[in-house]
């Protein structure tokens, strides 16, 4: 590209302030009074980021002192001061009128001449630039003078108009985006947040467009848009334009990426969920409009939408772009950014980028919990927004021209919404849509107004009715749900300030991956307890020996359950090691870079019977707690593949990722020679205890673990005591059995005096110990005597965290 042919009034010696046009690598971020936020950053990035790998497409913008200069040479301003003198936003017949009439009156008006001859002549210059004199295809965005901040979003408030080329369109594109800076939507956001609607100006890109039509597009943050979790940059893709992501026309892919150990050259994809991408937006070439919807085939909607390095160029991107933006800011600063695939040459660009105005205007000092206190029926479920909870009576509502049928405290109810919507969106409390993922335009609203949403649902509109009482949870991991009735619930509010220390590492237990985003911002030292049974049984849900032999498999029900759940991946133990690597990746990634402790599966027989093929590799067993399980199970040569499942995704976590703060733990271990056989077998698979910093803990939960502290402590770098299979093996009870209950009970000085026997030992081996079970969490007296005896950590569950440092600090 000759740069030398974009040059604006500047070259002609005219001030900055008065130009009608300036080129994008002739502005940067302190320009936004004189190209608007969107421009001013487009600028940034050509300017500064470009040479760092960044691929951002070229344009101009008008600029405000041309807006302003259309405005004032028109004598607009008095008309539309007069026009809005009695404006009231919460008469939506009101704002309608108010809205329609003025921006009848900016699109009456011509634009002065000299105005339109400098686009037409600009448009010209894009155009030799990159079509060789012909006719370019571009995208006209508008972008105000207030959008963009870090503490405000205009995003969506006024128009873009995608593939419009010729002259005289892109000057009736920008005169339209002028127009809309009174859009019903503008007008109400603008009040609602005190701005006041003539100290803003509005300028317009012009920018060539990127074929995405014939790709891929979305929206990315380098944040987690629900939690604030800083690490972690979250990508959203779909095929064709990115409007319909944006809008939540669709629910697109999401990729979560972890950006500490990219940086490094790993790559750490934590999270690939498949959206369904029903529709794409392409070019309407031939058509009678500028762009349209399409159907996608079923076959491309089972796919990506992009690739495994495309997912990580992007992640890449965004931290660039973040680190720019916080050094210019001088404190750490989100960024919510739009990409596009161009389909002709396989390129990713940037086309947009702001920063997030959510998240990094949280305080971090008050930790609010969201917690249901009863149960009921599960209407529809889709993707959380936020981790709040709201209720109230559903107003299911298809079409925006209906939105003043809306009251105050009510649940909004539908297919999806866009700006058109904002002036109802405030009252809501919550929202409920069938289309959009996590970037769409509900999700972000609902986010910066502070309303629980839930996205992506389906057919909401078909099972909810208006009038019936609902109940929006976004509390309980990524999955929202909404409940039938008004389901009590408690909000739990916590100060961070000043918490005392103490000398006990205090660890948390984590099964949930989708809940550690959220857990992580508790004060903790760690996880002491992350269950790979969890992950197994809720994200994978196959017996791994049916997954291997897949092809024999004699039950054929389970069969088919399987082949739908791994339709993606021809060879079906991929799957077990990519959604178990993504599981143990998301729980390592939310704390690192402290330890991540991973107890390797522990299912009893009958609990992996209950696992899809499952029934076919179990035996039936008497007393399944003190069968086959843990340890005697991973040298077994009739489980012994399935172990090296699990291997292979701890190596990609730690190898692959990049996440080496994760240590494996080997529950149920007998003996200590059987504990050197389990060492084994995880070396075949490339876990040598000692390479790459790898230690492996031993669950210490039997009576021979505590006898023989001292040999095992020459197998494993380190203990964690079980409590509840401890009292269980001490006492000679089961702990299932309602008939003995009453004397189960990990405060014994049975088991007192066992624990204080191995905390002794291991000491005196020099390895670390702590305990994962349950028995510290429920028991303040417990946890002070462990503290008594010297112990290193206590793990707890995470609603015991706070109140447990605070006992102990007593």
């Amino acid at each position: 590209m000759n740069s030398s042919i974009f040059t604006s009034e500047i070259s002609r010696n005219i001030p900055r302030e008065q130009a009608l046009i300036l080129w994008f690598e002739e502005v940067g971020i302190t320009d936004i009074p004189l190209v608007g936020g969107k421009n001013a950053s487009l600028g940034e990035m050509i300017r500064q980021l470009k040479p760092k790998g960044v691929n951002v497409p070229n344009g101009f913008a008008t600029t405000a002192y041309a807006f302003r200069y259309f405005i004032e040479k028109a004598g607009l301003e008095a008309k539309l001061r007069e026009l809005f003198a009695d404006l009231n936003i919460e008469d939506m017949s009101n704002l309608r009128d108010r809205g329609r009439l003025a921006r009848a009156l900016v699109l009456s008006t011509p634009l002065p001449d000299d105005l339109q001859m400098a686009i037409a002549i600009s448009y010209q210059k894009l155009c030799e630039c990159y079509e060789c004199g012909k006719e370019a295809d571009v995208a006209v965005r508008s972008s105000a003078t207030a959008e963009d901040l870090p503490d405000a979003s205009f995003a969506g408030q006024q128009e873009t108009y995608l593939n419009v080329y010729g002259a005289n369109e892109v000057v009736e594109a920008c005169h339209r985006c002028f127009a809309s800076l009174f859009t019903d939507r503008a007008i109400s956001y603008r009040t609602i947040n005190g701005f006041d609607h003539f100290d803003i100006a509005l300028s317009v890109g012009v920018q060539k467009m990127v074929r995405s039509d014939l790709a891929a597009s979305g929206v990315m943050f380098s944040i987690d848009t629900e939690t604030g979790f800083k690490n972690a940059a979250l990508i959203t893709a779909a095929y064709g334009l990115g409007e319909n992501v944006v809008q939540g026309a669709v629910n697109p892919d999401e990729y979560f990426v972890f950006k500490p150990t990219l940086t490094q050259g790993f790559r750490p994809i934590l999270e690939k969920r498949l959206g369904t991408k029903e529709i794409k937006m392409v070019y309407d070439l031939g058509g009678s409009k500028l762009t349209k919807d399409i159907p996608v085939p079923p076959s491309e909607r089972i796919k990506f939408a992009i690739t495994d390095d495309e997912i990580l160029q992007l992640a890449q991107w965004a931290c660039i772009i973040e680190d720019h933006y916080s050094a210019l800011r001088g404190k750490f600063s989100p960024m919510d950014i739009e990409w596009a695939k161009d389909g002709r040459t396989g390129e990713l660009f940037i086309v947009q980028a702001r920063p997030e105005t959510v998240q990094s205007q949280k305080s971090g000092n008050i930790l609010k919990n969201y917690k249901l206190k009863g149960g009921g029926n599960v209407l529809i479920a889709g993707r959380a927004v936020g981790e709040a909870i709201g209720q109230g009576k559903a107003n299911v509502i298809l079409e925006v021209h209906r939105i003043e049928d809306f009251q105050a405290g009510e649940v909004l109810v539908t297919n999806k919404t866009d700006p058109d919507w904002e002036p109802i969106m405030k009252k809501a409390s919550a929202i409920v849509t069938n289309q959009g993922g996590r970037t769409c335009h509900a999700a972000i609203i609902a986010r910066e107004m502070g309303i629980p949403a839930i996205v992506g649902c389906g057919d909401a509109t078909g099972i909810i009715t208006t009038g019936q009482e609902v109940t929006v949870s976004c509390a309980e991991g990524e999955e929202g749900k909404v409940y039938g009735g008004l389901v009590p619930f408690a909000v739990i509010e916590t100060s961070l300030d000043d918490l005392p220390q103490i000398s006990t590492k205090i660890l948390m237990n984590v099964g949930n991956p989708e809940e550690a985003f959220s857990l992580s911002a508790i004060p903790c030292d760690g996880v002491g307890l992350a269950r790979m049974e969890f992950i197994i049984a809720n994200h994978i849900k196959a017996h791994p020996l049916a997954l291997i032999h897949f092809d024999t498999l004699e039950d054929k029900s389970a069969k088919r359950a399987i082949a739908k759940l791994t339709a993606r991946y021809e060879c079906k133990t991929d799957f077990f090691v990519d959604k178990l690597a993504q599981g143990i990746g998301t729980i390592a990634a939310a704390f690192y870079p402290k330890p991540v402790v991973v107890r390797m599966s522990d299912f009893k027989s009958n609990e992996y019977a209950n696992l899809l093929g499952g029934r076919g590799f179990e035996p039936l067993e008497e007393n399944p707690m003190i069968g086959w399980r843990g340890a005697s199970r991973y040298y077994d040569p009739k489980y012994r593949e399935a172990y090296g499942l699990e291997c292979q995704a701890l190596k990609r976590v730690r190898d692959d990722m990049g996440l080496t703060n994760v240590i494996p733990m080997i529950p149920f271990c007998r003996t200590p020679e059987e504990g050197r056989k389990v060492l084994a077998e995880m070396a075949k698979h490339g876990l040598n205890r000692g390479e790459n910093g790898l230690e492996v803990y031993v669950m210490c939960e039997i009576p021979s673990n505590i006898i023989l502290a001292d040999e095992f402590s020459q197998v494993f770098d380190g203990f964690s005591i079980g409590s509840n299979d401890l009292t269980q093996l001490t006492l000679g009870l089961d702990r299932d059995s309602a008939l003995v209950a009453h004397i189960f009970d990990e405060r014994n000085e049975a088991v007192k005096s066992m624990i204080r026997s191995v905390i002794q030992k291991a000491k005196a081996n020099h390895r670390k110990i702590g305990i994962c079970g349950q028995a510290p969490s429920d028991y303040p007296e417990f946890a002070r005597f462990l503290v008594e005896q010297g112990i290193d950590s206590i793990s707890l569950n995470p609603d015991s965290v706070l109140k447990t440092i605070l006992e102990l600090a007593k």
